[in-house]
């Protein structure tokens, strides 16, 4: 018995069929970047531990973009919470300032928009 799949180059993963890649481009998840911005703007703040549950596993650069590419500036403030072994350590809590939810609103609603109209945005 002879095996016809050895000169054949092997597939990284399943094929995906047009009808497949369609349905992704279209309604996708929120980014973390959004997600972390939305829930900042229900009035809430969060720390590096918190911020995981919201899938973001580096949430100071999350703030970063947010304050460097956006000008949004965030509360920060020191507390010392258990890490996931219980032992005490130092994070910072980022809060977003009420004198900032318009702009913030501002760039959620453009971080929403479909890449195409973000584009036509900026040009």
């Amino acid at each position: 018995m002879t095996d016809q799949k050895k000169d054949q180059p092997k597939k990284a993963g399943p094929e995906k069929s047009q009808a497949d890649s369609t349905t992704t481009s279209i309604g996708k998840a929120p980014t973390k970047i959004s997600r972390v911005l939305e829930f900042m703007l229900q009035d809430r703040s969060l720390n590096r531990f918190e911020a995981e549950r919201l899938g973001d596993h580096c949430l100071h650069s999350t703030i970063s973009s947010l304050a460097n590419g956006y000008g949004l500036k965030f509360e920060r403030q020191l507390e010392h919470v258990p890490n996931h072994w219980g032992e005490p350590c130092t994070v910072t809590r980022y809060t977003l300032p009420a004198s900032e939810r318009r702009r913030a609103r501002n760039v959620l609603l453009m971080l929403n928009k479909p890449l195409k109209q973000r584009q036509k945005v900026a040009a």
